[in-house]
Parts: structure tokens; sequence; C-alpha cells
């Protein structure tokens, strides 16, 4: 059974530490991988307003914060100014497609996306999606053909703006197989192929899980059969960096079971449009993770699309 990996890149110091890291460590293993991109401004330190939000503090006090994004990046927004991810990094994002691994695009600007989006109209949406396409295009000289939304947060007009551009399928939401998206009565025929396992922050300081065992629970987790296989996300700040032992020993227990990570375009690449279920999206809560976010939810009949 597949499991694929997503990177996700949230950073300017994602981009510049962690990617290079986790360069190092697919090629030691010749594993390939998806890696999303955030292209815009690093506003990381705009975030900080989340702790507002119900359970954000519970999450982030199970992991610690400045260790994983550090002082500068928690600035970044307002004392001091967001730098342009795509701009600065334009060689090391190039270096990603030169090793073999898909490219696509994660946002343009992360907290930007990741907080308003939910409740945003067509116009913005559009606009966000427009600039995040026109940054990967500067960078890579073509359209990109996958979006993984950042925070799993999306709105119907994504959706339906994910067609318009030409992607080819997204990874937006979380849930348990590949999917035709219907989301408040709007329909697409981007496929959807979800983040099937948690995360490492969602797993962290949760019973007895900790940084030495994590792995552990992934791997077993991702041996549940499912339609398409797994699909596990990854961060460029958290498994890119402090966390790069916990992926390493997560990639030796699935080699060392036959099983060879994969990108998610390797996924897409098996499914059949016509065979595929339809599901509605809808945002709920998640264990684990602060606020709502996009899940995948009923089986819809065909019949009735």
């Amino acid at each position: 059974m597949d499991v694929a990996l997503k990177v996700d890149i949230d950073t300017l110091r994602g981009t510049q530490e962690g990617v290079p890291n986790l360069l190092r460590l697919l090629d030691k293993y010749q594993v390939r991988a998806s890696f999303l991109f955030s292209l815009g401004p690093d506003h990381t330190g705009r975030a900080l307003k989340r702790i507002f939000r119900p359970g954000f503090l519970a999450k982030v006090s199970r992991t610690s914060v400045t260790s994983h994004y550090g002082y500068r990046t928690l600035l970044y927004g307002t004392l001091l100014p967001g730098p342009n991810i795509s701009k600065r990094c334009a060689a090391i994002l190039n270096s990603v497609k030169d090793a073999g691994h898909e490219v696509g695009i994660h946002c343009y600007d992360h907290v930007k996306w990741q907080d308003y989006v939910a409740n945003k109209d067509q116009d913005w949406t559009k606009k966000e999606l427009q600039k995040a396409c026109a940054a990967f295009r500067d960078v890579y000289g073509f359209d990109a053909k996958v979006h993984g939304a950042a925070g799993w947060q999306i709105n119907p007009a994504t959706i339906e703006l994910q067609q318009q551009l030409g992607f080819s399928y997204a990874s937006d939401v979380r849930g348990h197989c590949a999917f035709i998206p219907h989301f408040n009565q709007v329909t697409s025929n981007v496929i959807q192929i979800p983040t099937t396992l948690p995360t490492l922050d969602e797993l962290i300081g949760t019973g007895e899980i900790n940084e030495e065992n994590v792995h552990q629970t992934v791997f077993e987790l991702s041996q549940t059969e499912l339609a398409n296989g797994h699909v596990y996300t990854l961060h460029a700040e958290l498994e890119g960096m402090k966390l790069l032992p916990v992926l390493h020993r997560l990639i030796q227990k699935w080699k060392s079971n036959g099983q060879t990570p994969v990108a998610t375009e390797d996924i897409y690449q098996k499914l059949t449009t016509t065979t595929l279920p339809h599901y509605e999206i809808v945002m709920d809560e998640l264990e684990g993770r602060s606020g709502v976010l996009a899940l995948q939810g009923n089986e819809i009949n065909k019949a009735e699309t």
C-alpha cells in the first residue's frame, strides 16, 4: 500500500534550512515527495493572534514554537517586514524540482490564507490563488498542477477556481480516500487526495507519545488499509529541522516493511476519474488541531450530482 509524502513549507526559515535537510534525507533513502511552497511574504508573526482561538494554547503547549520556528520568524509581519520567500529562495525551489520531486503550491501568504480564506468571497480567493500561481510560474517557468491549502483551510470558491486555473488535483482536506469534491453546492473536477494521517504536532505530547516514539504511532496508523493508500503531511519547519530524526526513523520503518514512500502525484496517476466516489467537504474540528478545517464528509450518490 502506498504512503505518499506531502511536504508543506510555511516559512522562509523552513525553505532555507528545512528543505535542504529534507532533500539530503530523501536522497539517502531514494524517496520522492511532493513539496508545496508558500511563495509570497513570510508573515508568521501575525499568527500569534490565534492565541484567542479555542484549543490553540493546548496545541502549542505540546511543542516548542520558538525551537521550531525561531524568534526572528515569529517577528516577521509585525516588528520585522515579511521577506518574500520565492524571490529569496528561487535557487532552493529549483533544487527540489531538479532532484526529481514534485513541486506545487501551498499558498501565497500562509497566515493570510489560513486565517481568512474560510470566510472570504470568490474575488478575494481568486486574487490570492493568482498571486501564488504567478509566483510559482516566475520560479519554474510552468504552471503548478497541485495545490495543498495552508492549514487545510478553503472555501467553496477554492475548488471552483482550482478547476479554472488548471490544477490537476488538490490535497486541501483531511480524509480517507481520493474523491470528487462538492462544497456548499459547488462541484469541481479537480480531484481531492486528502491527508489521511495525523501530523507530528497533533500527536506529540498526547498520552505517552513523545519525539522518541511518535514515528511508531504514525507507522502503525499507516498500516490501516485505505482505498488509495495514505498521505502523510510533514512540515519543513518540523521534520526538516528539529524533528528530522523522527522522519529518519519513520522512513526506515516503511522501507523495512517493503514500503517506499512516494509523491502524491504517484497516487494521482493511478486514479480513474470516472470511478472515483463523490464526497462533501465540511468544515469541522479535528482532534489535535485548533479551530475548524476542511474534512471529507459524507459520500454523495452520483445520481444526485
